[in-house]
């Protein structure tokens, strides 16, 4: 707690994961905590949409879906005296998703190693082989590299960290994520079905930094869950142990501007109101909120000429769809990869129309939690990725207004090779999210639903930095920040920042912040227990 006999106040701009996470860590440290969040709900784009229909209440996850590694929030929690479990019941799913190739054949991918490895021997024996391989190497990979994941990096000089200096070597910034697979796997399909979670970054395998395979390794080695009631239940039980912990969450209240004396900031203006504070923490789109909140002329390093230079991710385009009877032979998470997957994404990154054979992920959560849709009924999430709104490259100026309902259309019609023919006679409720609305509802930069692009020159310090390097009292979680995208990336983010603002302020936090990444199985296993 804090030795200080004024209590610093904070604010924090957005409910999001990050902002939750700094929320709980700040309060429990001392400072009196305000989250002004613009929506009428907490979870930013990880929140939930809540749908009332004639047939009753469909509630769908808006953006994340797959919950990997629950091991940082429980060390958030823990460290608040709290316990994750108590608050959200977490379903290990296996198999953990199902991989479909349009040029025939999938995969139910499991954390199983002898299944995984006949799953993978049916594509290519030799692959399977090579899998205790993969695996052993990338457990090293991220055991190097918890360094980079839980550290801030303020300058260039952060490189020179022995710490750094050891993990380098698995950088391989000249490989690809395909290309470094290249060196496991021979079949192009094994190496998509080990690639393709750079999606969750918004980024192509053909061009993601190699360090990035260690998301699948994440995948297989601790598992993908399901929490009941879908992520957005995550935040809920994030914004009640806030509220237990002393932190007031406004709803319905976007801040208009950041409060500056000189450059340091002193408040945000809410309603009209001036609110006054020691900090400023912006968990809102990062792009977005610079431009909208801070003036320019304050900006030296990320000036609005640079933030529109920057490379960002992929947008969605997104189907929430409530049906009449259920989908048993779907699995809970189905990946669905186009035959020429390069064009696919060579057709995201050049802009124009979106891809005419998309590649699209469907969750069928209700095949695992029923309390996601009324009974005799179920819930379907369709994702595609496609361009952003931007200038450039990795954009697009597709005109969604008059378009939406012909890539409906294409996208429902693709589900049939899943296994999905008959869909649109049973849908009961819609919702149909372009990148114009992930831009102008959620007030997000270019509809980039994955925030800034994650290539090498953006980031560790080439990234708008934790502790904001243009403006004092500024501090940054989220996606837009070091480490980057992803629900575990972005808690650890929030301990990051909160670390560096309780130095900054005074306080001194009781937080038992432990190592949040173990590097294997038995390790996790031991921590849990």
């Amino acid at each position: 707690m804090s030795n200080n006999k004024a209590t610093p106040r904070i604010s924090i701009i957005g409910a999001g994961p990050g902002g939750l996470a700094a929320a709980m860590l700040l309060a429990h440290a001392g400072a009196d905590v305000v989250i002004h969040e613009r929506l009428d709900r907490v979870g930013g784009r990880s929140a939930t949409i809540v749908a009332d229909s004639d047939v009753g209440q469909f509630r769908f996850d808006m953006g994340p879906t797959f919950f990997l590694y629950p091991r940082v929030l429980e060390d958030v929690f823990r460290s608040c005296g709290m316990n994750l479990a108590d608050e959200v019941e977490m379903v290990r799913l296996d198999p953990q998703y199902r991989l479909s190739f349009e040029s025939g054949g999938q995969i139910d991918s499991t954390s199983d190693p002898e299944r995984l490895a006949a799953e993978v021997a049916r594509f290519s024996p030799e692959d399977a082989l090579a899998l205790p391989r993969f695996m052993a190497d990338n457990r090293r990979k991220l055991e190097a590299f918890r360094p980079v994941f839980e550290n801030e990096f303020e300058s260039p000089f952060a490189l020179l960290r022995p710490d750094m200096l050891r993990a380098l070597p698995l950088l391989r910034p000249h490989r690809t994520l395909d290309g470094d697979l290249s060196s496991y796997f021979s079949n192009p399909l094994i190496r998509l079905a080990f690639s393709f979670q750079s999606k969750y970054l918004g980024m192509s395998p053909f061009k993601c930094p190699s360090l990035f395979s260690i998301l699948a390794f994440m995948e297989y080695e601790f598992g993908v869950w399901h929490p009941t009631g879908g992520c957005g239940a995550v935040m809920v039980a994030m914004a009640r142990a806030a509220r237990r912990l002393g932190v007031s969450i406004e709803l319905g209240a976007p801040v208009e501007k950041i409060l500056f004396d000189g450059r340091r900031a002193t408040g945000v203006r809410v309603g009209g109101v001036d609110r006054p504070c020691d900090a400023v923490v912006v968990n809102a789109d990062f792009a977005h909120s610079m431009k909208s909140l801070v003036p320019d002329a304050l900006r030296r390093r990320w000036t609005d000429k640079k933030i529109d230079r920057k490379e960002y991710s992929c947008s969605t385009f997104m189907l929430y769809l409530g049906i009449e009877g259920n989908l048993p032979d779907i699995a809970h998470h189905t990946i669905h990869l186009s035959r020429d997957y390069r064009r696919n994404i060579a057709e995201i990154e050049a802009g124009g129309p979106p891809p005419s054979e998309p590649s699209f992920y469907v969750q069928n959560a209700s095949v695992t939690d029923s309390t996601l849709a009324p009974a005799g009924h179920s819930t379907v999430y369709v994702l595609v990725p496609v361009g952003n709104n931007g200038n450039g490259k990795t954009a697009t100026q597709y005109d969604w207004a008059t378009q939406q309902e012909s890539y409906r259309n294409l996208t429902l019609d693709r589900l049939a090779q899943i296994g999905i023919p008959d869909i649109r006679q049973r849908i009961r409720y819609e919702k149909v999210l372009t990148p114009v609305g992930w831009e102008q509802d959620m007030s997000i930069h270019r509809g980039a639903t994955f925030n800034l692009a994650h290539s090498i020159n953006q980031m560790l310090h080439m990234r708008p930095r934790n502790r904001f390097e243009d403006l004092g009292g500024v501090y940054l979680v989220g996606g837009g920040t070091h480490p980057g995208s992803g629900l575990p990336v972005i808690f650890e983010s929030a301990r990051i920042t909160s670390r560096l603002l309780a130095e900054d302020l005074g306080l001194q936090p009781d937080w038992n912040i432990s190592m949040s990444m173990p590097a294997d199985r038995e390790s996790e296993l031991m921590a849990a227990q």
